[in-house]
């Protein structure tokens, strides 16, 4: 092997290395498996071209490399979101339940910064805002790190977290995260779906849960969030009595939490995700558009 092709297999595998963490950098920020790859994707490409020699911390080049051009790709992806059909939820990472691939530490840290709960409520902050959050809560970035990044004063970094983590607590109540609970309500509801029990569906949500249902345009949706248990309840059991015979539910963990998947013919139509409160189910999260669900055929 010659010293350039050594010097090209040791800087894949670097990359490679530090893949992971780069990815769930960018997947926070934007909230799309799809345009996550594509930041990466292009982080890869400058890897390849900068010259390493002054970078002594490549994980930390890389994270932030992919954080500036996942920024600069939310910027662009906010224009679309506006005019998005009906309410707009991330898409899913979904693990089946049993799969044996990850860790109980993997999923309590995945649970804990990238469910749909609050990846949703991230929607409502600026790109530098989400970006700021994220970096310093999830990634232990300090702020003269966010000030190199973002360039700004360390107190403007300090007080964008401040503002970000304030609008993020007062979007929503406080959700529970016990496990078992979580998963005795994923359980509740998806038997009660599939048994198209109203008053068992009912029993699962609190009586001012709300619905997100995110099809895209190009799925039967809520075009409006849904409040209300008996409101939840009726579509929900609208679209499985739609799917009567050919509809099938199995349980999966959504972004770290139990939910469960909707599967027609082995297509999986529908995810959902949920928060709870108060040993009720407060927000539930159905991601139907198929645009976002290719990735997990």
């Amino acid at each position: 092997m010659s010293k350039a092709d050594e010097k090209a297999a040791l800087s894949d595998a670097i990359f490679e290395r530090h893949r992971k963490r780069a990815f769930k950098a960018a997947y926070r920020i934007l909230g799309s498996v799809a345009d996550a790859e594509d930041v990466l994707q292009d982080a890869w490409l400058r890897w390849q071209n900068v010259d390493r020699t002054g970078i002594h911390n490549p994980e930390a080049w890389l994270v932030t490399a992919v954080a500036r051009l996942a920024i600069d790709q939310l910027r662009r992806a906010r224009a679309r979101r506006e005019i998005y059909v009906g309410p707009w939820l991330p898409e899913p990472v979904v693990e089946e339940t049993g799969a044996a691939h990850s860790s109980p530490e993997d999923r309590l840290a995945l649970a804990d910064d990238i469910s749909i709960a609050l990846l949703h409520m991230l929607e409502r902050l600026a790109p530098e805002e989400r970006a700021a959050f994220l970096l310093h809560d999830a990634f232990d970035y300090d702020y003269g790190e966010l000030a190199a990044l973002l360039g700004k004063s360390e107190a403007a970094c300090r007080q964008t977290v401040s503002r970000a983590r304030k609008r993020v607590r007062d979007a929503s109540p406080r959700f529970d995260t016990n496990a078992s609970e979580h998963r005795r309500l994923a359980s509740a509801l998806e038997s009660a779906i599939a048994a198209a029990d109203p008053q068992a569906l009912i029993d699962c949500m609190s009586d001012d849960v709300i619905f997100y249902s995110d099809g895209g345009g190009k799925v039967l949706a809520a075009l409006n969030p849904l409040y209300g248990a008996r409101n939840v309840s009726r579509f929900l059991l609208g679209i499985a009595a739609k799917l009567q015979g050919v509809l099938e539910t199995r349980q999966a963990l959504v972004n770290g939490e139990p939910g469960f998947l909707m599967t027609v013919n082995g297509q999986i139509e529908n995810v959902i995700a949920f928060a709870i409160a108060n040993g009720r189910i407060v927000r539930i999260y159905a991601i139907r558009n198929p645009d976002k669900l290719r990735h997990l055929s």
